[in-house]
């Protein structure tokens, strides 16, 4: 794991899991965005690269879920999926240079880097290094796969980097974190561990070394608790919210 100590503006907030989201706001959307920053929380959002290799604020690797496409999201360019209708709003998929644009700043970002096993998430990492090397805000990057925090650690070391982690949900990098090494690979400034799996032995361990504990996905009071009794910051959303 990284020796440096993580900038305190990590854990001095609350994220809205991708952007603060309702029925009438869909997720990683501008809206979403904007009423983050309005209800004074910052920004969780995820990344999936386009066709023509721009980095898109989304979360799926299909479209049917969250717009009015269909196939893979990989295959369509930056300007198709632009021109995509996030289902029942008039909000778009948009890239991450325009999420930036719009931040400006104001609230820190959490830029979560989706990738699965066999997934060139190396270019990625490359495209998103572009977009936020000149970016005076506060942001991390971060990822299940722990080659994206490698990948920041040794190409982007100045870059505040974690690896997200899951002992529950089964999609590839389930208890990744936990194999012998894998920590030390990723070297990352912090963790966000699935909020089912906490408190666990190694996470407290890691907490108590000092290096920052996020958790996630704050869903419902109950669950609010546990995160306020055992972690540094929060990546909520709906119910979870304060």
């Amino acid at each position: 794991m990284s020796e440096r100590s993580a900038p305190a503006w990590l854990t001095e907030w609350e994220y809205a899991h991708r952007g603060l989201h309702s029925d009438s706001i869909p997720e990683n959307s501008l809206a979403a965005s904007e009423a983050a920053i309005a209800a004074g929380m910052g920004i969780e959002c995820d990344i999936q690269r386009s066709a023509d290799d721009h980095p898109m604020v989304f979360h799926d690797w299909e479209l049917e879920r969250l717009t009015d496409g269909n196939g893979a999201t990989e295959n369509l360019d930056s300007n198709e999926l632009e021109r995509l209708m996030l289902v029942g709003t008039d909000q778009s998929p948009i890239r991450l240079s325009r999420l930036i644009e719009t931040v400006d700043g104001r609230v820190p970002l959490l830029i979560e880097i989706k990738s699965r096993p066999g997934y060139d998430v190396e270019r990625t990492c490359e495209l998103v290094q572009s977009e936020v090397h000149h970016y005076a805000g506060d942001f991390a990057v971060m990822s299940f796969d722990p080659t994206v925090s490698e990948w920041f650690s040794k190409n982007s070391p100045e870059t505040v980097r974690g690896l997200v982690c899951t002992d529950t949900l089964d999609h590839g990098w389930l208890s990744k974190w936990r194999e012998p090494g894998e920590l030390q690979r990723a070297n990352p400034d912090f963790l966000a561990v699935d909020i089912r799996d906490l408190p666990n032995d190694k996470a407290s361990g890691w907490r108590a070394s000092g290096k920052p504990l996020l958790s996630w996905t704050i869903r419902s009071q109950q669950l609010r608790d546990r995160a306020l009794a055992h972690v540094d910051a929060m990546i909520s959303e709906g119910e979870g919210l304060a």
